[in-house]
């Protein structure tokens, strides 16, 4: 199992959206994928905040190079570029990364829960195109599973709308109101957190939201979403940011952008009332200067992401998140195990049945005075002296592949069967890898 990628923490925003892939170009994408030679399986995640390949392939070094020229073929990003930001996982540390991912833990907004069904999505498009296979299928199914546990199971669901309400309600206490009845809000973004952020203005009873976002296919799904739930809303260009300004009581920027979104520039000369900014982003969307103006006032949740977003390593769900990860991920791969240890397994046995074969009738040669009675004895009892000596050590290395233990079932295979194995588990930055494995051709 393989993973590159890179995310909101490895890239810039718009290193992410030129990476970014509609259906149809993860569709022709994994079908690159899938035809070079060292990767059999492929599926794509391909979110605003994260791009990720996941796949199977007999070799690490061609694997990542196969991956990174298409990521350089269907982008266009130079593979130095691409170097610089993507990431790669293999074996255990991949399969632990899609389990982390699909729990939301490695997300902008830690335990958002829009990564699941993404997850879930790439999964099934890939399937309908027919680039997963049963290694893929195995993988994406258990961390689908550990996602439905932490959420759950744990308290993981609040970190985000708690960062979303305290900051909303440190607003409200400045605006010295109890609710957003009759009011106007701006949010800038359609991710995790704006997404929150839009949800509880709406039961804060916001009149009506003014949502902007570079990609404005997502701003009008949020845009939607609202509706559905009974607050008005409008779209508006993301370039016209600052016009809205002027007709807003409140605006909350979340996009994780890498310049400020709302600068002292943007704020207009004539406004019709006080401006309340929530910056819900790390690092800050909204310039601290913009306080600068009368009737201008913001609150910077930054200092709180630590403590709020349960990212802190006292918090209790996210504690139990990682526990559960790692349960799930201990189960996977001593099953895994398991399976890759069957083959040789089955193959030492049929190797012994032919050569028992093969005695039995030299036998039958040179004894021909043996009557059939008596030779079918002397076969069954042959064939319980092969299969008692083969019991214990197949039994034995199959429960040193499912613990994984100080003996590893590489070694067992190799003591036992003379068989080679694949290597240990990888997680690096791809500019660690050495520069002759990653050219283009």
């Amino acid at each position: 199992m393989l993973v590159v990628g890179m995310s909101h923490r490895s890239a810039p925003v718009a290193l992410l959206e030129r990476l970014s892939m509609d259906e149809t170009v993860r569709h022709d994408t994994t079908s690159q994928l899938v035809e070079r030679p060292s990767l059999s399986e492929a599926m794509i995640v391909s979110t605003c905040n994260r791009l990720e390949i996941y796949s199977v392939t007999n070799s690490f070094h061609s694997g990542v190079q196969d991956v990174v020229e298409v990521l350089h073929e269907m982008s266009d990003v130079d593979v130095d570029t691409l170097r610089g930001y993507l990431y790669v996982r293999y074996a255990d540390a991949a399969a632990e990364h899609m389990m982390v991912v699909a729990s939301g833990l490695d997300s902008m907004v830690v335990g958002e829960q829009q990564i699941i069904g993404q997850v879930r999505t790439a999964y099934q498009e890939a399937t309908e195109k027919g680039t997963v296979g049963p290694a893929l299928h195995r993988l994406a199914q258990t961390a689908l599973h550990t996602g439905k546990r932490v959420h759950s199971e744990t308290d993981i669901d609040d970190a985000g709308a708690s960062m979303v309400s305290v900051a909303v309600d440190e607003a409200l206490e400045n605006l010295q109101i109890d609710n957003l009845e009759g009011r106007t809000a701006l949010v800038l973004g359609a991710g995790a957190m704006a997404s929150l952020a839009a949800t509880h203005l709406g039961r804060l009873g916001v009149a009506k939201l003014v949502i902007a976002n570079r990609t404005r296919e997502r701003a009008e799904r949020l845009a939607e979403h609202s509706r559905e739930a009974g607050v008005a809303a409008e779209v508006v260009d993301f370039d016209d940011r600052a016009s809205a300004l002027a007709c807003v009581d409140l605006a909350v920027s979340a996009t994780g952008a890498d310049e400020f979104t709302i600068t002292p520039a943007d704020i207009p000369e004539q406004r019709r009332r006080d401006l309340m900014l929530v910056d819900l982003s790390m690092p800050r969307d909204i310039d601290d200067a913009v306080v600068q103006f009368d009737g201008v006032n913001l609150v910077n949740i930054e200092r709180l992401h630590q403590t709020i977003s349960g990212r802190g390593d006292k918090a209790t769900g996210h504690s139990k998140a990682l526990a559960i990860v790692a349960q799930q991920l201990q189960e996977y791969t001593s099953e895994q195990r398991v399976r890759d240890v069957v083959p040789a397994v089955s193959a030492l046995r049929r190797h012994a049945a032919e050569l028992v074969d093969i005695e039995l009738e030299r036998l039958r040669g040179r004894t021909p005075a043996i009557g059939d009675p008596d030779f079918e004895e002397v076969t069954r009892t042959v064939r319980r002296v092969v299969d008692k000596l083969l019991h214990e050590p197949t039994v034995r290395v199959k429960k040193l592949a499912a613990e994984s233990g100080v003996v590893s079932y590489e070694s067992a295979l190799q003591e036992l069967f003379g068989l080679s194995t694949d290597g240990p588990a990888v997680a690096v930055a791809v500019a660690d890898l050495p520069e002759g494995q990653l050219t283009t051709k």
